[in-house]
């Protein structure tokens, strides 16, 4: 099944002190179904990585090739989304837009969002939105 994917899943991934099992095994997900991504994620993901790169986490000219990675992995840009519904969402749950971008696209596409983000995680589920990696709630 397909799902919407956020940056911090991405962190996960590829910075080694991010890692998780959870987010490791959406990764692997990859090799049968497609990750939704809204054009916000390449540059929060460039970001992400450049930051760290800088910040001593990842080593000179990593960024470049953890980039490389990730736009071989089973990724579909959809796009920027629609203002109306971003701005919804951020104002009703007090999200970034950046954050609401990923909540409208799931919302938007009825499939689960894969997040490590806690407050975006909590938006999403109030929208009805299944979670899935680290914060995703398992039934007992």
């Amino acid at each position: 099944m397909a799902f919407v994917l956020d940056a911090s899943i991405a962190a996960a991934w590829f910075l080694p002190d991010e890692q998780h099992d959870a987010a490791d095994r959406l990764m692997s997900d990859l090799s049968t179904t497609v990750g939704l991504v809204p054009t916000l994620f390449w540059f929060e993901t460039r970001n992400l990585f450049l930051m760290a790169e800088r910040r001593g986490r990842l080593r000179s000219g990593e960024a470049l090739l953890l980039m490389t990675q990730l736009r071989r992995l089973s990724l579909e840009d959809a796009g920027s989304g629609g203002d109306s519904s971003i701005l919804a969402l951020a104002s009703r749950y007090g999200l970034t837009g950046y954050d609401a971008s990923y909540v409208a696209l799931a919302k938007t596409q009825n499939l689960p969002l894969a997040t490590a983000d806690r407050k975006m995680a909590d938006a999403a589920r109030s929208e009805g939105i299944t979670i899935l990696g680290p914060l995703e709630r398992r039934e007992s």
